[in-house]
Protein backbone atom coordinates (compact mmCIF):
# COMPACT_ATOMS: atom_id res chain seq x y z
CA UNK A 1 0.00 0.00 0.00
CA UNK A 2 1.66 3.18 -0.99
CA UNK A 3 2.49 5.63 2.12
CA UNK A 4 1.93 9.59 1.37
CA UNK A 5 3.86 10.36 5.17
CA UNK A 6 4.87 14.06 4.51
CA UNK A 7 8.68 13.46 3.72
CA UNK A 8 7.42 11.84 0.72
CA UNK A 9 7.62 14.39 -2.59
CA UNK A 10 4.67 15.29 -2.87
CA UNK A 11 5.00 14.31 -7.04
CA UNK A 12 1.40 12.17 -6.98
CA UNK A 13 -0.39 14.88 -5.98
CA UNK A 14 -1.47 16.74 -8.98
CA UNK A 15 -3.19 20.24 -10.07
CA UNK A 16 -6.95 18.92 -11.67
CA UNK A 17 -7.55 19.63 -15.19
CA UNK A 18 -10.71 20.68 -15.49
CA UNK A 19 -11.31 19.06 -18.85
CA UNK A 20 -10.98 15.61 -17.06
CA UNK A 21 -14.47 16.08 -15.84
CA UNK A 22 -15.35 15.92 -12.81
CA UNK A 23 -17.34 12.52 -12.23
CA UNK A 24 -14.14 11.00 -10.84
CA UNK A 25 -14.26 13.72 -7.78
CA UNK A 26 -17.77 12.95 -7.38
CA UNK A 27 -16.97 8.94 -7.18
CA UNK A 28 -14.57 10.16 -4.25
CA UNK A 29 -16.80 12.51 -2.79
CA UNK A 30 -19.63 10.30 -2.48
CA UNK A 31 -17.45 7.62 -0.61
CA UNK A 32 -16.95 9.97 1.91
CA UNK A 33 -20.07 12.11 2.69
CA UNK A 34 -23.39 11.34 3.60
CA UNK A 35 -24.38 14.36 1.04
CA UNK A 36 -21.85 14.11 -1.30
CA UNK A 37 -21.43 16.90 -4.54
CA UNK A 38 -22.66 15.77 -7.53
CA UNK A 39 -20.19 16.09 -10.84
CA UNK A 40 -22.23 18.97 -12.25
CA UNK A 41 -21.62 20.78 -8.87
CA UNK A 42 -18.14 20.24 -8.33
CA UNK A 43 -17.61 21.81 -12.19
CA UNK A 44 -20.02 24.80 -11.06
CA UNK A 45 -17.21 25.37 -8.02
CA UNK A 46 -14.11 24.71 -10.59
CA UNK A 47 -15.67 26.98 -12.51
CA UNK A 48 -15.88 29.98 -10.20
CA UNK A 49 -12.90 32.34 -10.02
CA UNK A 50 -10.23 31.84 -7.59
CA UNK A 51 -11.49 28.25 -7.25
CA UNK A 52 -8.81 25.22 -7.87
CA UNK A 53 -8.43 21.76 -6.80
CA UNK A 54 -5.36 18.82 -6.24
CA UNK A 55 -5.92 14.81 -5.99
CA UNK A 56 -4.99 11.50 -7.14
CA UNK A 57 -6.29 8.39 -7.80
CA UNK A 58 -7.70 8.19 -3.80
CA UNK A 59 -8.35 11.80 -2.85
CA UNK A 60 -8.62 15.41 -3.64
CA UNK A 61 -9.10 18.69 -1.99
CA UNK A 62 -11.23 21.74 -3.46
CA UNK A 63 -10.26 25.21 -2.41
CA UNK A 64 -10.84 28.93 -3.09
CA UNK A 65 -9.05 32.02 -2.68
CA UNK A 66 -10.36 35.76 -2.97
CA UNK A 67 -9.34 39.08 -1.41
CA UNK A 68 -6.47 37.75 0.64
CA UNK A 69 -8.11 34.68 2.02
CA UNK A 70 -8.51 31.00 0.90
CA UNK A 71 -11.25 28.42 1.90
CA UNK A 72 -10.81 24.85 1.96
CA UNK A 73 -14.44 23.82 0.04
CA UNK A 74 -13.76 19.94 0.63
CA UNK A 75 -11.35 17.70 1.39
CA UNK A 76 -12.16 14.26 0.52
CA UNK A 77 -9.98 10.77 1.02
CA UNK A 78 -10.92 7.31 -0.07
CA UNK A 79 -11.81 5.35 3.20
CA UNK A 80 -9.20 2.75 2.04
CA UNK A 81 -6.57 5.85 2.14
CA UNK A 82 -7.62 7.26 5.23
CA UNK A 83 -4.32 7.39 7.95
CA UNK A 84 -1.64 7.87 5.33
CA UNK A 85 -0.76 11.32 5.04
CA UNK A 86 -2.52 11.67 1.54
CA UNK A 87 -5.09 14.67 3.55
CA UNK A 88 -2.29 16.25 4.90
CA UNK A 89 -0.59 15.84 1.62
CA UNK A 90 -3.40 17.48 -0.37
CA UNK A 91 -3.93 19.77 2.11
CA UNK A 92 -0.22 21.36 1.74
CA UNK A 93 -0.28 21.50 -2.06
CA UNK A 94 -3.81 23.62 -1.41
CA UNK A 95 -2.27 26.14 1.05
CA UNK A 96 1.34 26.09 -0.76
CA UNK A 97 -1.51 27.40 -4.06
CA UNK A 98 -3.29 29.43 -1.94
CA UNK A 99 -0.18 31.45 -0.60
CA UNK A 100 1.15 31.77 -4.25
CA UNK A 101 -2.14 33.63 -5.27
CA UNK A 102 -1.57 35.86 -1.75
CA UNK A 103 -4.12 34.33 0.65
CA UNK A 104 -2.66 35.07 4.07
CA UNK A 105 -5.09 33.76 5.79
CA UNK A 106 -6.95 30.28 4.74
CA UNK A 107 -10.14 28.98 6.57
CA UNK A 108 -12.57 25.81 6.71
CA UNK A 109 -15.20 24.00 8.22
CA UNK A 110 -15.20 20.63 10.45
CA UNK A 111 -17.41 18.98 11.90
CA UNK A 112 -17.17 19.49 15.62
CA UNK A 113 -17.57 15.82 16.05
CA UNK A 114 -14.80 14.45 13.62
CA UNK A 115 -11.27 13.91 15.85
CA UNK A 116 -10.04 12.56 12.89
CA UNK A 117 -10.27 15.68 10.65
CA UNK A 118 -9.52 18.00 13.64
CA UNK A 119 -6.57 16.33 14.91
CA UNK A 120 -5.67 16.40 10.70
CA UNK A 121 -6.00 20.59 10.97
CA UNK A 122 -4.37 20.94 14.14
CA UNK A 123 -1.42 19.21 12.95
CA UNK A 124 -1.12 21.73 10.09
CA UNK A 125 -1.62 25.08 12.43
CA UNK A 126 -5.32 25.48 12.06
CA UNK A 127 -7.18 27.03 15.31
CA UNK A 128 -10.55 27.15 16.44
CA UNK A 129 -11.95 30.76 15.52
CA UNK A 130 -15.99 29.69 15.81
CA UNK A 131 -18.51 27.78 15.88
CA UNK A 132 -21.48 27.24 13.36
CA UNK A 133 -24.47 25.55 14.83
CA UNK A 134 -26.68 23.42 13.19
CA UNK A 135 -23.88 23.23 9.97
CA UNK A 136 -23.85 19.59 8.96
CA UNK A 137 -27.26 18.71 8.75
CA UNK A 138 -28.35 19.78 12.23
CA UNK A 139 -24.72 18.99 13.14
CA UNK A 140 -22.17 21.67 14.92
CA UNK A 141 -19.07 22.91 12.50
CA UNK A 142 -16.14 24.39 13.82
CA UNK A 143 -14.73 27.04 11.94
CA UNK A 144 -10.82 26.94 11.83
CA UNK A 145 -8.21 29.45 10.69
CA UNK A 146 -4.38 29.14 9.45
CA UNK A 147 -2.13 32.47 9.22
CA UNK A 148 0.00 32.01 6.27
CA UNK A 149 2.36 31.31 4.90
CA UNK A 150 3.24 28.29 6.69
CA UNK A 151 6.02 26.06 7.24
CA UNK A 152 5.23 22.28 7.60
CA UNK A 153 7.46 20.03 9.58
Amino acid sequence: MPSYRAEKHLSDIAPFDDAAGTHELAALHAACFPDPWDAAAIAKLLGTPGTFAFHNKDGFVLARTAAGEAEILTLAVAPSARGQGLGRALLQAAINRARESGAETMFLEVGAENPHALALYAGLGFAKVGTRKGYYGGKDALVLRLPLPVKFA
